[in-house]
């Protein structure tokens, strides 16, 4: 019987790492394994960590229909789908993924943010948080700066909390826009350490 899991976190708890790390187990056990983003920080068509571990993958586009490419996997015998970067994906993206477990018993392990720098849920997790079989909160946190636990993903320009702005921002940013996970208190107060 195939699961729907997501595995979520802040930025920087090692989420792509997990999923790079869960691909790599699974394909040494002789399983067939697919791995997928959308939308690597990298830009290119492979997850990466920022502890410099890479894997080719499936670049997939935010709102694109999934039919052919789950049809794919299914005629190529995959039994666990590995996706990084799900927050992107939308609400018809994960109902077509719960479909590749409901009808196919595939394994599909998502790997994602809870919520943006507004603190507002992404599409892509929000469903899953609704439909899936499993949700963990990754157990390695990232940590504000004052030492408590950051549950918050500010994006920083110019040296201030953003309060506005898109909710889509791929890749690790340098220059005028960069993030920082902290505290609640902290993120609501503004404070960057």
């Amino acid at each position: 019987m195939g699961e729907l899991r997501l595995i979520y976190g802040t930025m920087a708890a090692g989420k792509s790492t997990m999923a790079l790390q869960l691909a790599w187990q699974l394909a040494k056990g002789h399983h067939a394994v697919s791995l997928w983003t959308f939308g690597d920080r990298s830009g290119d068509s492979f997850v990466t960590s920022r502890i410099g571990v890479t894997a080719p993958a499936t670049a997939v586009r935010p709102g694109a229909d999934l039919s052919k490419a789950c049809a794919e996997l299914v005629g190529d015998g995959v039994s666990v789908l590995i996706i990084d970067e799900v927050q992107f994906a939308t609400t018809e993206q994960i109902d077509q993924l719960a479909l590749l477990v409901d009808e196919h018993d595939m394994d599909v392990h998502c790997f994602g943010l809870g919520a943006d720098f507004l603190l507002e849920p992404f599409a892509g997790t929000s469903r899953l948080f609704a439909i899936a079989d499993f949700v963990t909160e990754l157990p390695l946190a990232a940590y504000c700066w004052c030492g408590r636990r950051g549950r918050c993903n500010a994006r920083v320009s110019d040296g201030v909390v953003q309060r506005a702005g898109g909710q889509h921002l791929v890749g690790d940013t340098s220059g005028d826009i960069s993030y920082q996970v902290l505290c609640r208190r902290h993120y609501h107060a503004g404070q960057l350490g």
